[in-house]
């Protein structure tokens, strides 16, 4: 497929409702605040939810074996037998290609790699391991970046996080007599926010790595249902909700504009109850899409 021909950027508008919409491992899982107190939810959190959807989206269309697989899946939604991510990067890509083969043949495998990149890391067999050692070098480092980048999201304004201890009704442990320390807990929300995150689309790096119009388009149509069929004990069905995205596509592969211009243009008008007024930027019309 023709490579990407135009910039493309993007940005989505989202609610949280009584939610946890990335809870941070380093802080009891509580949801993510900067130091000012507005939400955040990292651009990691939103490319597994893409990964989510693509994957879903292909199962279930049955196009797992044309080019449109998924690198990095989450264990509880892979769909092969890999239990690792190294076991499936050995199972398609061949060690004895040079750099530029083996890149060029895991972005045409793998739609997350061609569109936000990756790092194969392989080491040294054992035939050459001692070659490898006497050369200082364990082994090969392939890296590849996705034209494909997305920011983290963050609240119009600081929000309030709520804490609730909660306990288990049953025994986790012994005899059943008595409750353990182990049956006391505590479970953390958003009680209400309203969030915003930006992405772009790189042309240039689209011709590396082979990321086309019909890529971009899959992610457009993804980027209203990116919370369908994410509902967890932390994120309650209907408590995260995309309000709208707004797509803006360049007439050229450089771009009318610069992505910071573009996306300030819904960054200082997104108000508390989700509702924005874009500034307009002479030849550049942006398609306003409603949530799912």
């Amino acid at each position: 497929m023709t490579p990407l021909q135009n910039k493309i950027d993007f940005a989505v508008v989202l609610r949280v409702t009584n939610a946890n919409p990335n809870g941070d491992p380093l802080n009891g899982n509580r949801p993510r605040a900067d130091y000012n107190g507005h939400g955040e939810i990292t651009d990691v959190c939103i490319k597994r939810k893409l990964r989510d959807r693509l994957l879903e989206k292909w199962v279930k269309e049955g196009r797992l074996d044309n080019g449109d697989k998924i690198f990095v899946q989450s264990d509880d939604r892979k769909e092969d037998d890999a239990k690792s991510l190294k076991a499936r990067a050995d199972a398609v890509l061949n060690k004895k290609l040079g750099s530029s083969e083996t890149a060029k043949l895991a972005c045409e495998q793998w739609f997350d790699v061609r569109a936000f990149g990756q790092l194969f890391a392989f080491k040294a067999d054992k035939k050459g391991k001692k070659d490898a050692d006497a050369e200082g070098d364990s082994g090969v480092s392939i890296g590849i970046r996705g034209p494909v980048t997305v920011q983290s999201a963050f609240s119009v304004e600081p929000v309030d996080i709520s804490s609730t201890q909660i306990t288990k009704s049953v025994s986790g442990e012994g005899d059943g007599s008595k409750r353990g320390s182990d049956t006391m807990g505590m479970k953390h929300r958003v009680d209400k926010g309203v969030y915003v995150f930006f992405g772009s689309m790189n042309p240039q790096l689209a011709e590396r790595t082979g990321f086309s119009d019909a890529d971009a388009e899959a992610i457009k149509q993804l980027l209203p249902r990116l919370f369908e069929n994410d509902e967890s004990s932390a994120r309650p069905a209907g408590s995260m909700e995309v309000l709208k995205a707004v797509w803006w596509k360049h007439n050229c592969k450089s771009g009318q504009y610069s992505s910071a211009k573009v996306h300030r243009t819904l960054q200082d008008t997104v108000q508390p109850d989700g509702s924005f007024t874009l500034a307009k930027l002479d030849g550049l019309e942006p398609e306003i899409i409603p949530g799912f």
